[in-house]
């Protein structure tokens, strides 16, 4: 890319980052306001689940998986002590306790059971058949639970007119209007685990990106287990992934400007659209990788040249349908992408690496 390209594409790419910040700042100050009154209503109406307070600054429980999809998660209450399970076990069952005669497949890499004898500590509301069957905390159980408080929440916080219930999926997802249009919300239960998960066999051997220091930082912040899906609990590493964020450049160099350069990208000309095949999620991945592969000061000291290097790397993840989660190494996050939306999306990020110019927003 020559220097000349490289400025103009900063300059367009930059203008436009301003102009989504500015937009998604609204957004994302209406949506708080929202999920404060409809999750401290929840939590009165049951202790298992927290409020999550309104912040004027960073509110680390509100994140932006595309600028008109929310993830949002909600802590739980009266879970602690948590310890990992010293043996697994098959258990699938229906939704009325009754035990499935055949199971349906062992738990993937960012998936697991979740037993109360796990948690030292425990309110003896979490032992009740609402969410819990034969001592497992069943997540559709605790979604069946938490869908009916969101509905009672939205009419007794008067919000009918502005937010509805979507009932498309499993998960709690509502619909909001804001002043920039309709978004798109899920509610996700969340029990946060103050330590590092053994799933997650990071840092790989003779890593220099992080530091050994960064890297001590990130475990200590542990992981988290979302309320997702029918059996099986999600973990989440949003907390120390967002400790990486944080920290990106010390150095001085450009890789906070690169990712948003590409989620610019993405999101303008790559994989556009309300419901994208790639989230927000899946280019800070892509962005962890190659610092990981990168790791010297030198290799982000020119925009152009790291936000090329981001795009050969995500163009080769969607290319082979396989982006692996950064810190779980089985984990695929794009296993059940849908393979044509990929396939359109690798094909323009080709276009964009033969004419980086030609293919400007």
């Amino acid at each position: 890319m020559t220097p000349l390209i490289m400025e103009t594409l900063d300059d367009c790419l930059l203008d436009k980052v301003t102009l989504r910040r500015q937009q998604l700042s609204q957004t994302v100050e209406e949506v708080q306001k929202v999920i404060y009154h409809l999750t401290t209503e929840i939590s009165n109406q049951d202790i298992r689940f927290q409020a999550i307070p309104y912040s004027s600054t960073y509110n680390g429980n509100i994140k932006v998986m595309a600028p008109s999809q929310f993830l949002v998660t909600v802590p739980v209450r009266g879970l602690a002590g948590y310890r990992e399970a010293k043996e697994q076990r098959w258990r699938y069952y229906t939704l009325q306790g009754t035990r499935l005669a055949c199971p349906l497949r062992n738990p993937e890499g960012l998936q697991q059971w979740l037993e109360v004898q796990q948690f030292t500590r425990s309110l003896w509301q979490w032992h009740k058949a609402d969410v819990n069957i034969e001592g497992d905390i069943v997540p559709a159980k605790v979604l069946q639970v938490f869908r009916k408080l969101v509905e009672n929440a939205i009419e007794t916080c008067h919000l009918s007119g502005k937010v509805s219930m979507l009932t498309n999926s499993i998960a709690v997802r509502v619909a909001m209007g804001t002043s920039e249009g309709q978004v798109e919300i899920e509610l996700a239960p969340e029990v946060e685990i103050p330590a590092w998960s053994k799933k997650a066999q990071w840092p790989r051997c003779l890593t220099r990106w992080p530091t050994p220091e960064r890297v001590k930082c990130v475990k200590s912040f542990g992981f988290s287990l979302l309320a997702q899906s029918g059996y099986h609990w999600q973990l989440s590493f949003s907390r120390a992934e967002q400790v990486l964020l944080e920290q990106l450049d010390e150095d001085g160099g450009c890789r906070r400007r690169c990712f948003q350069a590409l989620r610019q990208m993405k999101e303008d000309v790559w994989c556009p659209g309300k419901r994208p095949v790639l989230a927000s999620y899946h280019l800070q991945t892509v962005l962890f990788w190659t610092c990981e592969k990168y790791p010297h000061p030198k290799d982000w000291r020119e925009f152009g040249r790291g936000l090329l290097r981001l795009a050969r790397k995500l163009h080769k993840c969607v290319s082979e349908r396989f982006l692996r989660h950064f810190f779980v190494r089985s984990s695929n996050l794009l296993q059940h992408a849908s393979a044509p939306e990929l396939d359109a999306v690798a094909q323009r990020l080709a276009l964009f690496l033969r004419d980086p110019q030609r293919c400007l927003p």
